[in-house]
Protein backbone atom coordinates (compact mmCIF):
# COMPACT_ATOMS: atom_id res chain seq x y z
CA UNK A 1 0.00 0.00 0.00
CA UNK A 2 1.74 3.33 -1.13
CA UNK A 3 1.28 5.92 1.62
CA UNK A 4 0.27 9.41 1.02
CA UNK A 5 3.17 11.18 0.26
CA UNK A 6 4.26 8.44 -1.86
CA UNK A 7 1.11 8.96 -4.13
CA UNK A 8 2.04 12.91 -3.80
CA UNK A 9 5.25 12.51 -5.26
CA UNK A 10 4.35 9.68 -7.92
CA UNK A 11 1.54 12.60 -9.61
CA UNK A 12 4.17 15.32 -9.25
CA UNK A 13 6.26 13.08 -11.92
CA UNK A 14 3.61 13.38 -14.38
CA UNK A 15 4.54 16.50 -15.66
CA UNK A 16 8.19 15.19 -16.44
CA UNK A 17 6.93 11.58 -17.91
CA UNK A 18 4.45 14.09 -20.28
CA UNK A 19 7.94 15.64 -21.28
CA UNK A 20 10.66 13.35 -21.51
CA UNK A 21 8.69 10.12 -20.62
CA UNK A 22 10.03 8.26 -24.18
CA UNK A 23 13.57 9.25 -23.38
CA UNK A 24 13.12 7.27 -20.51
CA UNK A 25 11.81 4.08 -21.52
CA UNK A 26 13.81 4.28 -24.29
CA UNK A 27 16.79 3.91 -21.83
CA UNK A 28 14.78 1.37 -19.83
CA UNK A 29 14.37 -0.98 -22.89
CA UNK A 30 17.74 -0.83 -23.92
CA UNK A 31 19.04 -2.20 -20.14
CA UNK A 32 16.16 -4.69 -20.35
CA UNK A 33 17.48 -6.16 -23.57
CA UNK A 34 20.82 -6.09 -21.99
CA UNK A 35 20.54 -7.24 -18.46
CA UNK A 36 17.91 -9.84 -18.90
CA UNK A 37 17.92 -11.49 -22.24
CA UNK A 38 15.29 -13.84 -21.23
CA UNK A 39 12.35 -11.47 -21.27
CA UNK A 40 13.63 -11.41 -25.49
CA UNK A 41 10.89 -13.74 -26.92
CA UNK A 42 8.22 -10.92 -24.84
CA UNK A 43 9.15 -7.99 -27.31
CA UNK A 44 8.64 -7.42 -31.02
CA UNK A 45 12.02 -5.84 -31.82
CA UNK A 46 10.49 -4.33 -35.08
CA UNK A 47 8.54 -2.18 -32.55
CA UNK A 48 10.98 -1.17 -30.44
CA UNK A 49 13.56 -0.24 -33.55
CA UNK A 50 10.74 1.94 -34.48
CA UNK A 51 9.91 3.73 -31.18
CA UNK A 52 6.11 2.57 -30.72
CA UNK A 53 7.25 0.17 -28.10
CA UNK A 54 8.64 3.13 -25.89
CA UNK A 55 5.88 5.25 -27.07
CA UNK A 56 3.69 2.84 -25.66
CA UNK A 57 5.21 2.10 -22.60
CA UNK A 58 5.50 6.02 -21.85
CA UNK A 59 1.68 6.13 -22.09
CA UNK A 60 0.89 3.42 -20.16
CA UNK A 61 3.36 4.63 -17.27
CA UNK A 62 1.84 8.29 -17.81
CA UNK A 63 -1.79 7.03 -17.53
CA UNK A 64 -0.68 5.02 -14.43
CA UNK A 65 0.75 8.09 -12.53
CA UNK A 66 -1.62 10.15 -13.31
CA UNK A 67 -4.44 7.71 -12.24
CA UNK A 68 -2.92 6.03 -9.58
CA UNK A 69 -5.19 7.40 -6.57
CA UNK A 70 -7.94 6.48 -9.05
CA UNK A 71 -6.99 3.25 -11.43
CA UNK A 72 -10.50 3.00 -12.58
CA UNK A 73 -10.48 6.08 -14.36
CA UNK A 74 -6.88 4.27 -16.52
CA UNK A 75 -10.39 3.32 -18.93
CA UNK A 76 -10.10 0.02 -21.14
CA UNK A 77 -5.59 0.33 -20.69
CA UNK A 78 -5.36 -1.87 -18.09
CA UNK A 79 -7.08 -4.73 -19.79
CA UNK A 80 -5.19 -4.61 -22.44
CA UNK A 81 -1.99 -4.86 -21.01
CA UNK A 82 -3.39 -7.94 -19.14
CA UNK A 83 -4.78 -9.27 -22.67
CA UNK A 84 -1.58 -8.61 -24.60
CA UNK A 85 0.43 -10.12 -21.55
CA UNK A 86 -1.47 -13.11 -21.76
CA UNK A 87 -1.31 -13.65 -25.25
CA UNK A 88 2.61 -13.93 -25.21
CA UNK A 89 2.66 -15.46 -21.56
CA UNK A 90 4.08 -12.83 -19.14
CA UNK A 91 4.86 -15.09 -15.69
CA UNK A 92 5.51 -13.16 -11.94
CA UNK A 93 9.36 -13.62 -12.72
CA UNK A 94 9.30 -11.25 -15.24
CA UNK A 95 8.18 -8.23 -13.17
CA UNK A 96 11.16 -8.14 -11.02
CA UNK A 97 13.07 -7.31 -14.10
CA UNK A 98 11.21 -4.96 -15.86
CA UNK A 99 10.97 -2.76 -12.32
CA UNK A 100 14.81 -3.09 -11.57
CA UNK A 101 15.30 -1.78 -15.13
CA UNK A 102 12.67 1.07 -14.61
CA UNK A 103 14.06 2.18 -11.72
CA UNK A 104 17.11 3.00 -12.55
CA UNK A 105 16.25 4.08 -15.96
CA UNK A 106 14.29 6.97 -13.52
CA UNK A 107 17.64 7.36 -11.78
CA UNK A 108 19.94 7.79 -14.58
CA UNK A 109 17.55 9.62 -16.85
CA UNK A 110 16.38 11.95 -14.02
CA UNK A 111 19.46 12.56 -12.43
CA UNK A 112 20.12 12.22 -8.51
CA UNK A 113 18.65 15.68 -8.17
CA UNK A 114 15.55 15.41 -9.31
CA UNK A 115 15.57 10.93 -8.87
CA UNK A 116 16.27 11.32 -5.05
CA UNK A 117 15.71 8.24 -2.75
CA UNK A 118 12.17 9.70 -1.79
CA UNK A 119 11.30 9.36 -5.71
CA UNK A 120 13.00 6.01 -6.25
CA UNK A 121 11.29 4.66 -3.10
CA UNK A 122 7.40 6.01 -4.11
CA UNK A 123 8.09 4.39 -7.48
CA UNK A 124 9.38 1.22 -6.44
CA UNK A 125 5.74 1.08 -3.95
CA UNK A 126 3.92 2.48 -7.46
CA UNK A 127 5.65 -0.28 -9.35
CA UNK A 128 5.17 -3.42 -6.91
CA UNK A 129 1.30 -1.78 -6.47
CA UNK A 130 0.91 -2.07 -10.53
CA UNK A 131 2.78 -5.37 -10.79
CA UNK A 132 0.69 -7.04 -7.61
CA UNK A 133 -2.58 -6.12 -9.91
CA UNK A 134 -1.37 -7.22 -13.01
CA UNK A 135 0.13 -10.62 -11.76
CA UNK A 136 -2.58 -11.29 -10.03
CA UNK A 137 -5.41 -10.57 -13.21
CA UNK A 138 -3.01 -12.69 -15.55
CA UNK A 139 -3.16 -15.77 -12.85
CA UNK A 140 -6.94 -15.29 -13.38
CA UNK A 141 -7.23 -15.91 -17.00
CA UNK A 142 -4.31 -18.58 -16.71
CA UNK A 143 -6.08 -20.60 -14.44
CA UNK A 144 -9.25 -19.51 -16.02
CA UNK A 145 -8.26 -20.63 -19.39
CA UNK A 146 -6.68 -23.73 -18.08
CA UNK A 147 -10.18 -24.70 -16.55
CA UNK A 148 -12.34 -24.00 -19.47
CA UNK A 149 -13.37 -27.06 -21.52
CA UNK A 150 -10.78 -27.43 -24.45
CA UNK A 151 -8.36 -24.94 -22.61
CA UNK A 152 -4.91 -25.51 -21.81
CA UNK A 153 -2.05 -23.41 -19.96
CA UNK A 154 1.45 -22.54 -21.12
CA UNK A 155 2.49 -23.38 -24.82
CA UNK A 156 0.36 -26.42 -26.72
CA UNK A 157 1.68 -27.86 -29.71
CA UNK A 158 -0.55 -27.49 -33.14
CA UNK A 159 -0.14 -28.70 -36.86
CA UNK A 160 -0.62 -27.20 -39.71
CA UNK A 161 -3.02 -28.35 -41.79
CA UNK A 162 -4.19 -26.05 -44.35
CA UNK A 163 -1.90 -22.48 -46.06
CA UNK A 164 -4.14 -20.48 -48.22
CA UNK A 165 -3.04 -17.60 -49.73
CA UNK A 166 -6.32 -15.37 -49.64
CA UNK A 167 -3.99 -12.22 -51.80
CA UNK A 168 -0.65 -11.33 -53.00
CA UNK A 169 0.31 -10.46 -48.76
CA UNK A 170 -2.21 -12.20 -47.01
CA UNK A 171 -1.96 -16.05 -46.36
CA UNK A 172 -3.97 -18.34 -44.06
CA UNK A 173 -3.07 -20.71 -41.68
CA UNK A 174 -5.12 -23.71 -39.81
CA UNK A 175 -4.47 -25.20 -36.50
CA UNK A 176 -4.98 -28.45 -35.29
CA UNK A 177 -4.00 -29.52 -31.91
CA UNK A 178 -1.06 -32.22 -31.99
CA UNK A 179 -3.14 -34.51 -29.37
CA UNK A 180 -6.57 -34.50 -30.78
CA UNK A 181 -7.72 -32.89 -27.94
CA UNK A 182 -10.75 -30.39 -28.04
CA UNK A 183 -9.94 -26.71 -28.26
CA UNK A 184 -11.09 -23.65 -26.23
CA UNK A 185 -13.21 -21.60 -27.99
CA UNK A 186 -12.95 -17.66 -28.29
CA UNK A 187 -14.56 -14.73 -28.49
CA UNK A 188 -15.20 -13.24 -31.76
CA UNK A 189 -12.43 -10.37 -32.07
CA UNK A 190 -9.84 -12.09 -30.12
CA UNK A 191 -6.03 -13.07 -31.01
CA UNK A 192 -3.47 -16.44 -30.40
CA UNK A 193 -0.26 -16.11 -29.04
CA UNK A 194 2.33 -18.25 -31.29
CA UNK A 195 6.08 -19.45 -30.33
CA UNK A 196 8.46 -20.39 -32.76
CA UNK A 197 12.12 -20.37 -33.42
CA UNK A 198 13.92 -17.95 -36.25
CA UNK A 199 17.26 -17.95 -37.47
CA UNK A 200 17.95 -19.49 -33.71
CA UNK A 201 16.10 -16.93 -31.16
CA UNK A 202 12.58 -17.67 -29.70
CA UNK A 203 9.83 -15.50 -30.94
CA UNK A 204 6.40 -14.59 -29.62
CA UNK A 205 3.96 -13.00 -31.58
CA UNK A 206 -0.09 -12.03 -31.27
CA UNK A 207 -2.35 -12.61 -34.37
CA UNK A 208 -6.16 -12.83 -34.97
CA UNK A 209 -8.27 -15.18 -35.66
CA UNK A 210 -9.87 -14.85 -38.57
CA UNK A 211 -12.20 -17.58 -38.86
CA UNK A 212 -15.12 -19.17 -36.67
CA UNK A 213 -13.83 -22.29 -34.47
CA UNK A 214 -16.80 -24.02 -35.66
CA UNK A 215 -17.22 -23.75 -39.69
CA UNK A 216 -20.31 -25.61 -41.51
CA UNK A 217 -18.39 -28.80 -43.07
CA UNK A 218 -15.41 -28.19 -41.75
CA UNK A 219 -13.17 -29.87 -38.28
CA UNK A 220 -12.87 -27.36 -35.19
CA UNK A 221 -9.57 -25.69 -35.84
CA UNK A 222 -8.00 -22.14 -35.94
CA UNK A 223 -7.15 -20.00 -38.41
CA UNK A 224 -4.96 -16.91 -38.45
CA UNK A 225 -4.48 -14.86 -41.39
CA UNK A 226 -0.80 -13.36 -41.90
CA UNK A 227 0.58 -10.35 -43.93
CA UNK A 228 3.71 -10.96 -45.00
CA UNK A 229 5.66 -7.71 -43.59
CA UNK A 230 8.74 -6.59 -45.33
CA UNK A 231 10.96 -6.56 -42.16
CA UNK A 232 8.68 -8.98 -39.98
CA UNK A 233 10.80 -11.98 -39.28
CA UNK A 234 7.87 -14.02 -38.05
CA UNK A 235 5.78 -13.16 -41.15
CA UNK A 236 8.27 -13.94 -43.67
CA UNK A 237 9.71 -17.21 -41.81
CA UNK A 238 5.46 -18.26 -41.65
CA UNK A 239 5.13 -17.29 -45.53
CA UNK A 240 8.00 -19.28 -46.18
CA UNK A 241 8.92 -21.89 -43.97
CA UNK A 242 5.75 -23.22 -42.23
CA UNK A 243 3.53 -25.66 -44.74
CA UNK A 244 1.29 -28.31 -43.95
CA UNK A 245 2.01 -30.42 -41.61
CA UNK A 246 4.79 -28.40 -39.58
CA UNK A 247 3.97 -27.96 -35.92
CA UNK A 248 3.90 -24.75 -34.04
CA UNK A 249 3.51 -23.66 -30.38
CA UNK A 250 0.19 -21.86 -30.14
CA UNK A 251 -0.78 -19.92 -26.55
CA UNK A 252 -5.18 -19.67 -25.55
CA UNK A 253 -6.78 -17.13 -27.08
CA UNK A 254 -6.51 -13.63 -25.23
CA UNK A 255 -7.73 -9.75 -26.07
CA UNK A 256 -10.74 -7.84 -25.06
CA UNK A 257 -11.34 -6.12 -28.71
CA UNK A 258 -14.74 -8.25 -28.85
CA UNK A 259 -18.32 -8.26 -29.92
CA UNK A 260 -20.64 -7.13 -27.79
CA UNK A 261 -24.65 -8.55 -28.24
CA UNK A 262 -26.74 -5.85 -29.02
CA UNK A 263 -29.38 -4.92 -31.46
CA UNK A 264 -27.75 -1.71 -32.38
CA UNK A 265 -27.14 -1.90 -36.38
CA UNK A 266 -23.10 -3.32 -36.49
CA UNK A 267 -20.03 -1.14 -38.59
CA UNK A 268 -16.81 -2.78 -39.31
CA UNK A 269 -14.38 -0.77 -40.71
CA UNK A 270 -11.04 -1.89 -41.83
CA UNK A 271 -8.16 -1.20 -43.28
CA UNK A 272 -5.17 -3.82 -44.68
CA UNK A 273 -4.72 -6.78 -42.83
CA UNK A 274 -7.09 -5.28 -39.77
CA UNK A 275 -9.55 -6.97 -42.02
CA UNK A 276 -8.58 -10.12 -39.81
CA UNK A 277 -10.63 -9.76 -36.53
CA UNK A 278 -13.54 -8.28 -38.57
CA UNK A 279 -14.01 -11.76 -40.32
CA UNK A 280 -14.99 -13.98 -36.92
CA UNK A 281 -17.27 -10.66 -35.90
CA UNK A 282 -19.51 -10.89 -39.11
CA UNK A 283 -19.95 -14.38 -38.85
CA UNK A 284 -20.86 -13.98 -35.03
CA UNK A 285 -23.65 -11.22 -35.78
CA UNK A 286 -25.19 -12.44 -39.08
CA UNK A 287 -26.85 -15.12 -37.66
CA UNK A 288 -28.39 -12.66 -35.28
CA UNK A 289 -30.10 -10.42 -37.95
CA UNK A 290 -28.93 -7.30 -36.97
CA UNK A 291 -27.95 -5.18 -39.85
CA UNK A 292 -24.04 -5.30 -40.51
CA UNK A 293 -22.42 -2.73 -42.66
CA UNK A 294 -18.65 -4.00 -43.95
CA UNK A 295 -16.68 -1.13 -44.95
CA UNK A 296 -13.07 -2.48 -46.12
CA UNK A 297 -10.07 -0.30 -47.50
CA UNK A 298 -7.02 -1.61 -49.45
CA UNK A 299 -4.28 -0.64 -51.15
CA UNK A 300 -5.97 -2.61 -54.70
CA UNK A 301 -7.88 -5.47 -55.70
CA UNK A 302 -4.68 -7.31 -55.47
CA UNK A 303 -3.92 -7.25 -51.81
CA UNK A 304 -7.34 -7.27 -50.65
CA UNK A 305 -8.11 -10.71 -48.53
CA UNK A 306 -11.76 -12.21 -48.25
CA UNK A 307 -13.40 -10.15 -50.64
CA UNK A 308 -15.14 -13.21 -52.63
CA UNK A 309 -16.30 -14.62 -48.72
CA UNK A 310 -17.76 -11.56 -47.87
CA UNK A 311 -19.52 -11.12 -51.11
CA UNK A 312 -21.00 -14.51 -51.30
CA UNK A 313 -21.85 -13.20 -47.48
CA UNK A 314 -23.69 -10.45 -48.42
CA UNK A 315 -25.45 -12.11 -51.23
CA UNK A 316 -27.01 -14.42 -48.55
CA UNK A 317 -28.00 -12.46 -46.00
CA UNK A 318 -29.89 -8.92 -46.91
CA UNK A 319 -29.05 -7.37 -44.01
CA UNK A 320 -25.30 -7.06 -44.43
CA UNK A 321 -24.09 -4.35 -46.69
CA UNK A 322 -20.30 -4.30 -48.13
CA UNK A 323 -18.76 -1.39 -49.48
CA UNK A 324 -14.97 -1.46 -50.57
CA UNK A 325 -12.32 1.29 -51.01
CA UNK A 326 -9.21 1.30 -53.20
CA UNK A 327 -6.54 3.66 -52.66
CA UNK A 328 -5.14 3.29 -55.97
CA UNK A 329 -7.40 0.03 -58.18
CA UNK A 330 -5.46 -1.62 -60.88
CA UNK A 331 -6.72 -2.46 -64.03
CA UNK A 332 -8.91 -5.47 -63.64
CA UNK A 333 -9.59 -4.82 -60.06
CA UNK A 334 -13.33 -6.04 -59.43
CA UNK A 335 -15.77 -3.90 -58.99
CA UNK A 336 -17.69 -1.82 -57.40
CA UNK A 337 -15.38 0.28 -55.31
CA UNK A 338 -14.80 3.73 -54.43
CA UNK A 339 -11.16 5.12 -54.86
CA UNK A 340 -8.78 6.95 -52.62
CA UNK A 341 -9.00 7.44 -48.78
CA UNK A 342 -12.09 6.83 -46.86
CA UNK A 343 -12.88 9.82 -45.09
CA UNK A 344 -16.62 11.26 -43.41
CA UNK A 345 -17.86 12.41 -46.98
CA UNK A 346 -17.82 8.56 -48.08
CA UNK A 347 -18.88 7.39 -44.79
CA UNK A 348 -22.04 9.84 -44.63
CA UNK A 349 -23.04 7.34 -47.91
CA UNK A 350 -21.89 4.24 -46.38
CA UNK A 351 -23.40 4.25 -42.59
CA UNK A 352 -27.07 3.69 -41.84
CA UNK A 353 -29.27 7.17 -41.06
CA UNK A 354 -29.05 6.29 -37.51
CA UNK A 355 -26.07 7.21 -35.28
CA UNK A 356 -26.89 4.82 -32.97
CA UNK A 357 -24.41 2.20 -33.92
CA UNK A 358 -21.96 -0.20 -33.05
CA UNK A 359 -18.75 0.95 -34.80
CA UNK A 360 -15.55 -1.59 -34.43
CA UNK A 361 -12.53 -0.09 -36.75
CA UNK A 362 -9.34 -1.72 -36.81
CA UNK A 363 -6.26 -0.82 -39.52
CA UNK A 364 -2.29 1.41 -39.77
CA UNK A 365 -2.25 3.81 -37.09
CA UNK A 366 -3.01 6.81 -39.84
CA UNK A 367 -6.50 4.77 -41.37
CA UNK A 368 -7.52 4.58 -37.32
CA UNK A 369 -6.94 8.36 -36.77
CA UNK A 370 -8.59 8.80 -39.53
CA UNK A 371 -11.80 6.81 -38.99
CA UNK A 372 -12.10 7.75 -35.45
CA UNK A 373 -12.16 11.86 -36.45
CA UNK A 374 -14.87 11.09 -39.28
CA UNK A 375 -16.96 8.77 -36.93
CA UNK A 376 -16.93 11.57 -34.04
CA UNK A 377 -17.78 14.79 -37.00
CA UNK A 378 -20.28 11.96 -38.21
CA UNK A 379 -22.29 11.96 -34.67
CA UNK A 380 -21.43 8.64 -33.70
CA UNK A 381 -21.19 8.39 -29.71
CA UNK A 382 -17.54 7.72 -28.66
CA UNK A 383 -18.71 5.04 -26.41
CA UNK A 384 -20.00 3.22 -29.42
CA UNK A 385 -17.05 3.18 -31.40
CA UNK A 386 -14.16 0.67 -30.44
CA UNK A 387 -10.87 -0.03 -32.22
CA UNK A 388 -8.28 -2.37 -31.75
CA UNK A 389 -4.09 -2.18 -32.28
CA UNK A 390 -2.16 -4.38 -34.07
CA UNK A 391 1.06 -3.99 -32.00
CA UNK A 392 1.68 -1.57 -28.94
CA UNK A 393 -1.10 0.83 -28.09
CA UNK A 394 -1.45 4.26 -29.11
CA UNK A 395 -3.40 7.29 -28.46
CA UNK A 396 -5.54 8.11 -31.54
CA UNK A 397 -5.90 12.01 -30.40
Amino acid sequence: MLTDAQLAIVKSTVPLLESGGEALTTHFYKMLMRDYPQVHPLFNRAHQASGDQPRALANGVLMYARHIDRLEEMGPLAAQIINKHVAVQVQPEHYPMVGDCLLRAIREVLGAEIATDAVIDAWAAAYGQLADILIGAERQQYDAKAAAPGGWRGARNFVVTRKVAESEEITSFYFMPQDGGALLDFEPGQYIGLRMVVDGLEQRRQYSLSAPLRQQGQPLQYRISVKREAEGKVSRHLHDEIHVGAVVELFPPAGDFTLTASDKPLVLISGGVGITPMMTMLAAALPTGRPVHFIHAARHGGVHAFRRQVEELAAQHPQLQAHFCYERARAGDPAPYATGFIDAALLQQWLPQTRDVDAYFVGPKPFMKAIKRALGALGVPAAQSRYEFFGPAAALE
